[in-house]
Protein backbone atom coordinates (compact mmCIF):
# COMPACT_ATOMS: atom_id res chain seq x y z
CA UNK A 1 0.00 0.00 0.00
CA UNK A 2 1.30 3.64 -1.03
CA UNK A 3 2.47 5.77 1.62
CA UNK A 4 0.53 8.99 0.97
CA UNK A 5 2.42 12.33 0.38
CA UNK A 6 2.04 15.06 3.07
CA UNK A 7 0.26 17.07 0.50
CA UNK A 8 -2.70 15.41 0.59
CA UNK A 9 -2.87 17.18 3.96
CA UNK A 10 -3.59 20.13 1.86
CA UNK A 11 -5.81 18.66 -0.42
CA UNK A 12 -7.72 17.56 2.65
CA UNK A 13 -7.66 20.74 3.94
CA UNK A 14 -8.60 22.66 1.21
CA UNK A 15 -11.84 20.05 1.07
CA UNK A 16 -13.08 20.74 4.24
CA UNK A 17 -12.59 24.54 4.24
CA UNK A 18 -14.67 23.84 0.75
CA UNK A 19 -17.52 21.59 2.39
CA UNK A 20 -20.42 24.13 3.10
CA UNK A 21 -21.65 25.96 0.18
CA UNK A 22 -23.57 28.83 3.04
CA UNK A 23 -19.92 29.62 4.53
CA UNK A 24 -18.47 30.55 0.69
CA UNK A 25 -18.00 34.84 1.20
CA UNK A 26 -20.77 36.67 -1.01
CA UNK A 27 -17.27 38.34 -2.88
CA UNK A 28 -16.83 34.96 -4.63
CA UNK A 29 -20.48 33.73 -4.89
CA UNK A 30 -22.47 36.80 -6.01
CA UNK A 31 -19.76 36.99 -9.30
CA UNK A 32 -21.90 36.12 -12.41
CA UNK A 33 -20.12 33.12 -13.64
CA UNK A 34 -20.22 31.22 -10.05
CA UNK A 35 -23.13 29.14 -10.73
CA UNK A 36 -21.77 27.57 -13.83
CA UNK A 37 -18.90 28.14 -14.40
CA UNK A 38 -16.56 24.90 -13.78
CA UNK A 39 -13.40 27.09 -14.27
CA UNK A 40 -14.81 29.78 -11.67
CA UNK A 41 -17.03 28.40 -9.95
CA UNK A 42 -19.78 25.68 -8.56
CA UNK A 43 -19.41 23.00 -10.73
CA UNK A 44 -15.12 23.15 -10.43
CA UNK A 45 -15.98 22.90 -6.11
CA UNK A 46 -18.30 20.06 -6.99
CA UNK A 47 -16.13 18.28 -8.74
CA UNK A 48 -13.22 18.00 -5.96
CA UNK A 49 -15.65 16.95 -3.71
CA UNK A 50 -16.98 14.02 -6.39
CA UNK A 51 -13.84 12.29 -6.70
CA UNK A 52 -13.15 12.23 -3.03
CA UNK A 53 -16.43 11.04 -2.37
CA UNK A 54 -15.33 8.28 -4.97
CA UNK A 55 -12.35 7.45 -3.66
CA UNK A 56 -14.04 7.16 0.00
CA UNK A 57 -11.87 10.37 0.97
CA UNK A 58 -14.94 12.23 1.62
CA UNK A 59 -18.93 12.12 1.74
CA UNK A 60 -21.28 12.63 -0.59
CA UNK A 61 -23.76 15.28 1.05
CA UNK A 62 -21.20 18.15 -0.32
CA UNK A 63 -21.06 17.03 -3.54
CA UNK A 64 -25.65 17.03 -3.37
CA UNK A 65 -24.92 20.68 -1.69
CA UNK A 66 -22.81 21.81 -4.77
CA UNK A 67 -24.78 20.47 -7.98
CA UNK A 68 -27.73 21.85 -6.48
CA UNK A 69 -26.80 25.23 -6.53
CA UNK A 70 -25.11 24.85 -10.20
CA UNK A 71 -28.68 23.55 -10.81
CA UNK A 72 -30.54 26.09 -9.64
CA UNK A 73 -31.69 27.91 -12.79
CA UNK A 74 -31.26 27.75 -16.39
CA UNK A 75 -28.16 26.07 -18.07
CA UNK A 76 -26.81 28.02 -20.54
CA UNK A 77 -26.52 26.71 -24.01
CA UNK A 78 -25.64 28.26 -27.49
CA UNK A 79 -22.90 30.46 -28.30
CA UNK A 80 -22.07 31.68 -24.66
CA UNK A 81 -21.63 27.67 -23.23
CA UNK A 82 -18.27 25.82 -23.74
CA UNK A 83 -16.15 22.90 -21.69
CA UNK A 84 -16.22 25.70 -18.85
CA UNK A 85 -19.24 27.19 -18.78
CA UNK A 86 -22.93 26.09 -19.43
CA UNK A 87 -24.40 22.88 -20.40
CA UNK A 88 -20.94 21.42 -20.89
CA UNK A 89 -19.66 22.30 -17.69
CA UNK A 90 -22.09 20.53 -16.07
CA UNK A 91 -22.69 17.61 -18.17
CA UNK A 92 -18.78 16.77 -17.35
CA UNK A 93 -19.22 17.38 -13.53
CA UNK A 94 -22.56 15.00 -13.78
CA UNK A 95 -21.10 12.34 -15.79
CA UNK A 96 -17.86 11.92 -13.27
CA UNK A 97 -20.73 11.46 -10.32
CA UNK A 98 -22.33 8.75 -12.57
CA UNK A 99 -19.09 7.50 -12.95
CA UNK A 100 -18.68 6.75 -9.45
CA UNK A 101 -22.86 6.05 -8.92
CA UNK A 102 -24.15 4.53 -12.32
CA UNK A 103 -27.24 5.32 -12.76
CA UNK A 104 -27.11 9.04 -11.27
CA UNK A 105 -28.15 12.12 -12.83
CA UNK A 106 -29.24 9.78 -16.07
CA UNK A 107 -32.49 12.18 -17.21
CA UNK A 108 -30.18 15.71 -16.71
CA UNK A 109 -28.00 14.25 -18.57
CA UNK A 110 -29.67 12.70 -21.75
CA UNK A 111 -31.24 16.39 -21.76
CA UNK A 112 -27.85 18.15 -21.43
CA UNK A 113 -26.07 15.43 -24.00
CA UNK A 114 -28.37 16.46 -26.38
CA UNK A 115 -28.34 20.20 -26.23
CA UNK A 116 -24.56 19.87 -26.35
CA UNK A 117 -25.01 17.89 -29.74
CA UNK A 118 -27.19 20.51 -31.24
CA UNK A 119 -24.80 22.82 -30.30
CA UNK A 120 -21.84 21.24 -31.48
CA UNK A 121 -23.22 20.73 -34.56
CA UNK A 122 -23.69 24.05 -35.63
CA UNK A 123 -20.67 25.18 -34.73
CA UNK A 124 -19.18 22.87 -36.87
CA UNK A 125 -21.51 24.25 -39.39
CA UNK A 126 -19.65 27.83 -38.58
CA UNK A 127 -16.05 26.52 -38.69
CA UNK A 128 -16.48 25.07 -41.67
CA UNK A 129 -18.24 28.14 -43.33
CA UNK A 130 -15.43 30.04 -42.06
CA UNK A 131 -13.06 27.91 -43.88
CA UNK A 132 -14.59 27.42 -47.05
CA UNK A 133 -14.27 31.67 -47.28
CA UNK A 134 -10.20 31.68 -46.38
CA UNK A 135 -10.85 33.48 -42.85
CA UNK A 136 -8.63 33.00 -40.17
CA UNK A 137 -10.26 31.19 -36.84
CA UNK A 138 -10.17 32.86 -33.62
CA UNK A 139 -8.87 30.88 -31.00
CA UNK A 140 -12.69 30.12 -29.21
CA UNK A 141 -13.25 28.55 -32.59
CA UNK A 142 -11.39 25.50 -31.68
CA UNK A 143 -9.54 25.64 -28.48
CA UNK A 144 -9.54 23.45 -25.25
CA UNK A 145 -11.53 26.30 -22.99
CA UNK A 146 -14.26 27.55 -25.23
CA UNK A 147 -13.82 25.79 -28.45
CA UNK A 148 -14.98 22.62 -30.20
CA UNK A 149 -12.01 20.80 -28.80
CA UNK A 150 -13.53 21.35 -25.53
CA UNK A 151 -16.85 20.67 -26.19
CA UNK A 152 -15.37 17.40 -27.90
CA UNK A 153 -14.38 16.14 -24.81
CA UNK A 154 -17.48 15.71 -23.26
CA UNK A 155 -19.03 14.17 -26.54
CA UNK A 156 -16.13 11.57 -26.43
CA UNK A 157 -17.07 10.31 -23.07
CA UNK A 158 -21.53 10.64 -23.29
CA UNK A 159 -21.58 9.67 -27.18
CA UNK A 160 -18.38 8.26 -28.85
CA UNK A 161 -20.72 6.75 -31.63
CA UNK A 162 -22.54 10.26 -32.72
CA UNK A 163 -22.58 12.23 -35.29
CA UNK A 164 -21.07 15.04 -33.16
CA UNK A 165 -18.14 14.16 -32.08
CA UNK A 166 -17.30 12.62 -35.10
CA UNK A 167 -18.18 16.13 -37.14
CA UNK A 168 -15.88 17.92 -34.56
CA UNK A 169 -13.10 15.38 -35.67
CA UNK A 170 -13.54 15.77 -39.01
CA UNK A 171 -13.59 19.94 -38.55
CA UNK A 172 -10.20 19.47 -36.79
CA UNK A 173 -8.75 17.57 -39.69
CA UNK A 174 -9.79 20.40 -42.03
CA UNK A 175 -8.15 23.24 -39.53
CA UNK A 176 -5.04 21.84 -39.78
CA UNK A 177 -4.47 21.98 -43.37
CA UNK A 178 -2.05 24.85 -44.23
CA UNK A 179 -3.47 28.28 -45.81
CA UNK A 180 -2.67 30.99 -47.66
CA UNK A 181 -3.24 34.64 -45.90
CA UNK A 182 -2.03 37.52 -47.51
CA UNK A 183 0.77 35.87 -49.44
CA UNK A 184 1.88 33.53 -47.11
CA UNK A 185 1.42 29.94 -45.99
CA UNK A 186 0.49 29.86 -42.29
CA UNK A 187 -0.93 26.69 -40.63
CA UNK A 188 -4.66 26.78 -40.75
CA UNK A 189 -5.15 27.56 -37.05
CA UNK A 190 -2.83 30.54 -37.70
CA UNK A 191 -5.41 33.36 -35.36
CA UNK A 192 -5.24 37.01 -36.14
CA UNK A 193 -5.63 38.11 -32.37
CA UNK A 194 -3.37 37.57 -29.77
CA UNK A 195 -3.18 35.26 -26.93
CA UNK A 196 -6.03 36.70 -24.98
CA UNK A 197 -8.31 35.89 -28.18
CA UNK A 198 -8.99 39.47 -28.83
CA UNK A 199 -7.28 41.67 -31.16
CA UNK A 200 -3.70 43.06 -29.59
CA UNK A 201 -1.42 45.29 -30.79
CA UNK A 202 1.82 43.36 -29.65
CA UNK A 203 0.49 40.70 -32.17
CA UNK A 204 0.20 42.77 -35.74
CA UNK A 205 0.40 39.34 -37.90
CA UNK A 206 -1.58 37.49 -35.08
CA UNK A 207 0.41 33.94 -33.94
CA UNK A 208 -0.20 30.40 -34.36
CA UNK A 209 -0.37 29.19 -30.22
CA UNK A 210 1.15 26.15 -28.93
CA UNK A 211 -0.23 25.74 -25.73
CA UNK A 212 -2.83 22.84 -24.47
CA UNK A 213 -5.16 25.43 -23.24
CA UNK A 214 -5.75 27.03 -26.07
CA UNK A 215 -3.55 26.08 -28.98
CA UNK A 216 -2.75 23.38 -31.28
CA UNK A 217 -1.49 20.78 -28.49
CA UNK A 218 -5.24 20.63 -27.67
CA UNK A 219 -6.29 19.45 -30.98
CA UNK A 220 -3.60 17.11 -31.09
CA UNK A 221 -4.73 15.70 -27.46
CA UNK A 222 -8.32 15.14 -28.29
CA UNK A 223 -7.54 13.29 -31.92
CA UNK A 224 -5.32 11.34 -30.14
CA UNK A 225 -7.36 10.23 -27.29
CA UNK A 226 -10.63 9.60 -29.76
CA UNK A 227 -7.87 7.20 -31.32
CA UNK A 228 -6.93 5.68 -28.73
CA UNK A 229 -10.79 4.88 -28.35
CA UNK A 230 -11.08 4.12 -31.43
CA UNK A 231 -13.25 7.16 -33.10
CA UNK A 232 -12.05 8.24 -36.02
CA UNK A 233 -12.46 9.73 -38.99
CA UNK A 234 -11.07 10.06 -42.52
CA UNK A 235 -7.74 11.81 -42.46
CA UNK A 236 -7.08 11.88 -38.16
CA UNK A 237 -3.79 9.91 -38.31
CA UNK A 238 -2.05 11.92 -41.23
CA UNK A 239 -3.52 14.99 -39.20
CA UNK A 240 -2.56 14.11 -35.91
CA UNK A 241 1.19 13.44 -37.43
CA UNK A 242 1.10 16.87 -39.38
CA UNK A 243 0.71 18.46 -35.71
CA UNK A 244 3.42 16.19 -33.95
CA UNK A 245 5.74 17.70 -37.15
CA UNK A 246 4.79 21.40 -36.53
CA UNK A 247 5.59 20.81 -33.21
CA UNK A 248 8.73 19.58 -33.71
CA UNK A 249 9.60 22.42 -35.97
CA UNK A 250 8.99 24.90 -33.21
CA UNK A 251 10.67 22.98 -29.91
CA UNK A 252 14.09 24.35 -28.52
CA UNK A 253 15.59 21.39 -26.69
CA UNK A 254 12.57 20.03 -23.77
CA UNK A 255 10.83 23.14 -24.41
CA UNK A 256 8.33 24.76 -26.81
CA UNK A 257 7.56 28.73 -27.30
CA UNK A 258 4.21 29.23 -26.41
CA UNK A 259 3.37 31.01 -29.51
CA UNK A 260 4.62 31.51 -33.04
CA UNK A 261 4.69 35.23 -34.74
CA UNK A 262 5.25 36.29 -38.23
CA UNK A 263 8.89 37.04 -37.42
CA UNK A 264 9.41 33.69 -35.83
CA UNK A 265 8.21 32.40 -39.31
CA UNK A 266 10.84 34.93 -41.26
CA UNK A 267 13.83 33.74 -38.85
CA UNK A 268 13.73 36.84 -36.97
CA UNK A 269 12.92 36.33 -33.81
CA UNK A 270 14.76 32.79 -33.39
CA UNK A 271 16.77 32.32 -30.21
CA UNK A 272 16.89 30.23 -27.18
CA UNK A 273 13.86 30.29 -25.18
CA UNK A 274 14.55 32.09 -21.83
CA UNK A 275 13.54 29.76 -19.20
CA UNK A 276 9.68 29.17 -18.92
CA UNK A 277 6.87 27.84 -16.74
CA UNK A 278 6.41 24.22 -17.95
CA UNK A 279 2.81 24.41 -17.24
CA UNK A 280 -0.44 22.80 -18.47
CA UNK A 281 -1.94 25.99 -20.17
CA UNK A 282 0.94 26.69 -22.09
CA UNK A 283 4.62 25.40 -21.87
CA UNK A 284 6.06 21.80 -21.76
CA UNK A 285 3.67 20.02 -19.41
CA UNK A 286 1.00 20.48 -21.71
CA UNK A 287 2.59 19.97 -25.26
CA UNK A 288 4.50 16.73 -24.18
CA UNK A 289 1.79 15.15 -22.32
CA UNK A 290 -0.45 15.99 -25.64
CA UNK A 291 2.66 13.94 -27.60
CA UNK A 292 2.38 10.86 -25.44
CA UNK A 293 -0.73 10.82 -26.06
CA UNK A 294 -0.49 10.98 -29.61
CA UNK A 295 2.65 8.30 -29.40
CA UNK A 296 0.24 5.92 -27.43
CA UNK A 297 -2.13 6.48 -30.08
CA UNK A 298 -0.53 5.78 -33.44
CA UNK A 299 2.16 2.99 -31.56
CA UNK A 300 5.49 5.31 -31.86
CA UNK A 301 7.87 4.45 -29.68
CA UNK A 302 10.24 6.70 -30.58
CA UNK A 303 7.83 9.78 -30.14
CA UNK A 304 6.37 8.15 -26.90
CA UNK A 305 10.32 8.00 -25.37
CA UNK A 306 11.40 12.07 -26.85
CA UNK A 307 7.88 13.00 -25.26
CA UNK A 308 8.68 11.48 -22.05
CA UNK A 309 11.79 12.68 -21.28
CA UNK A 310 10.98 16.06 -22.51
CA UNK A 311 8.51 16.03 -19.60
CA UNK A 312 10.83 14.98 -17.26
CA UNK A 313 13.17 16.71 -17.89
CA UNK A 314 11.33 20.21 -17.76
CA UNK A 315 9.82 19.20 -14.57
CA UNK A 316 13.50 18.75 -12.48
CA UNK A 317 14.58 21.73 -14.14
CA UNK A 318 15.59 24.23 -11.76
CA UNK A 319 15.39 26.89 -13.92
CA UNK A 320 11.87 26.13 -15.20
CA UNK A 321 10.38 25.22 -11.74
CA UNK A 322 11.68 28.63 -10.43
CA UNK A 323 9.64 30.06 -12.87
CA UNK A 324 6.62 28.57 -11.44
CA UNK A 325 4.93 30.69 -8.93
CA UNK A 326 1.89 29.07 -7.56
CA UNK A 327 0.17 25.80 -6.76
CA UNK A 328 -2.42 25.71 -9.27
CA UNK A 329 -3.85 23.15 -11.87
CA UNK A 330 -3.67 25.02 -14.74
CA UNK A 331 -0.20 26.54 -14.41
CA UNK A 332 1.01 25.46 -10.93
CA UNK A 333 3.03 23.14 -8.87
CA UNK A 334 -0.27 20.41 -8.37
CA UNK A 335 -1.19 20.76 -12.14
CA UNK A 336 2.16 19.66 -12.89
CA UNK A 337 2.68 16.77 -10.21
CA UNK A 338 -0.84 15.66 -11.43
CA UNK A 339 0.26 15.38 -14.97
CA UNK A 340 3.81 13.90 -14.18
CA UNK A 341 1.72 11.22 -12.49
CA UNK A 342 -0.64 10.33 -15.40
CA UNK A 343 2.10 10.66 -17.84
CA UNK A 344 4.40 8.10 -15.46
CA UNK A 345 1.31 5.24 -15.73
CA UNK A 346 1.33 5.40 -19.35
CA UNK A 347 5.58 5.95 -19.47
CA UNK A 348 7.94 3.52 -20.75
CA UNK A 349 10.15 2.31 -17.28
CA UNK A 350 13.27 4.42 -17.37
CA UNK A 351 10.59 7.40 -18.05
CA UNK A 352 8.72 6.29 -15.84
CA UNK A 353 11.10 6.34 -13.53
CA UNK A 354 12.26 9.81 -13.98
CA UNK A 355 8.88 10.93 -13.62
CA UNK A 356 8.06 9.69 -10.59
CA UNK A 357 11.05 11.17 -9.02
CA UNK A 358 9.62 14.44 -10.76
CA UNK A 359 6.48 13.68 -8.64
CA UNK A 360 7.42 13.18 -5.15
CA UNK A 361 9.97 16.78 -6.14
CA UNK A 362 6.82 18.90 -7.05
CA UNK A 363 4.80 17.51 -4.31
CA UNK A 364 7.50 18.69 -1.86
CA UNK A 365 7.63 21.67 -3.24
CA UNK A 366 3.85 22.79 -3.40
CA UNK A 367 3.62 21.66 0.47
CA UNK A 368 6.86 21.71 2.26
CA UNK A 369 8.57 19.73 4.75
CA UNK A 370 6.94 20.63 8.18
CA UNK A 371 4.62 23.44 6.20
CA UNK A 372 1.25 24.00 8.20
CA UNK A 373 -1.98 22.66 5.86
CA UNK A 374 -4.48 24.51 7.50
CA UNK A 375 -2.53 27.81 7.07
CA UNK A 376 -1.83 27.07 3.83
CA UNK A 377 -5.10 26.43 2.90
CA UNK A 378 -6.40 29.86 4.05
CA UNK A 379 -3.33 31.79 2.50
CA UNK A 380 -4.76 30.05 -0.79
CA UNK A 381 -8.10 30.51 -0.39
CA UNK A 382 -7.46 34.24 0.42
CA UNK A 383 -5.06 34.74 -2.39
CA UNK A 384 -6.28 32.42 -5.48
CA UNK A 385 -9.72 32.24 -4.62
CA UNK A 386 -12.12 28.54 -4.64
CA UNK A 387 -12.00 28.11 -8.27
CA UNK A 388 -10.99 24.69 -9.95
CA UNK A 389 -8.41 25.94 -12.81
CA UNK A 390 -6.24 28.44 -10.69
CA UNK A 391 -7.41 28.34 -6.91
CA UNK A 392 -7.87 26.10 -4.29
CA UNK A 393 -10.02 23.45 -5.53
CA UNK A 394 -8.06 22.64 -8.57
CA UNK A 395 -5.11 22.58 -6.52
CA UNK A 396 -6.48 20.22 -3.78
CA UNK A 397 -8.22 17.54 -6.58
CA UNK A 398 -4.72 18.07 -8.69
CA UNK A 399 -3.09 16.63 -5.43
CA UNK A 400 -5.26 14.50 -4.69
CA UNK A 401 -4.08 11.33 -7.05
CA UNK A 402 -0.22 11.94 -7.05
CA UNK A 403 -0.63 12.70 -3.52
CA UNK A 404 -2.02 9.17 -2.44
CA UNK A 405 0.25 7.37 -5.24
CA UNK A 406 -3.53 5.98 -6.77
CA UNK A 407 -5.86 6.10 -10.04
CA UNK A 408 -8.35 8.63 -10.39
CA UNK A 409 -11.66 7.20 -9.42
CA UNK A 410 -13.29 9.58 -11.68
CA UNK A 411 -12.66 10.78 -15.35
CA UNK A 412 -12.38 14.22 -13.91
CA UNK A 413 -9.49 15.25 -15.43
CA UNK A 414 -10.98 14.98 -19.51
CA UNK A 415 -11.87 18.63 -19.08
CA UNK A 416 -8.00 19.09 -19.14
CA UNK A 417 -7.28 16.59 -21.76
CA UNK A 418 -4.78 14.67 -19.75
CA UNK A 419 -6.45 11.54 -20.03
Amino acid sequence: MNTPHPAVRLSDRIAELLTDPEAVPATWSSRPQWRQSLAHGTPGIALLHIERAATGRGPWEPVRAWLAIAANGPVTSGTDSYLHYGAPALAHVLACAAQARPGSYSSALTHLDDVIAVDALRRCDEALARIARGDLPVLAEFDAIRGLTGVGTVLLRRDPSGEAIHRILGYLVRLTADVKHKGRALPGWWTPDGPSGTPDERFPGGHANTGLAHGIAGPLALLSLALRRGVEVDGQRETTRTILAWLERQRDGHAWPYWITPNHLDGTARMPLAPQRPSWCYGTAGVARAQQLAALALGDSRLRHDAEHALATALTDPKALAATTDLSACHGFAGLAHIAHRAADDALPDNAARLRFAVALLLDTAHPPRADPDEQAHRLLATAGPEFLEGAAGTALALLAPATGTTLATSWDTCLLTS
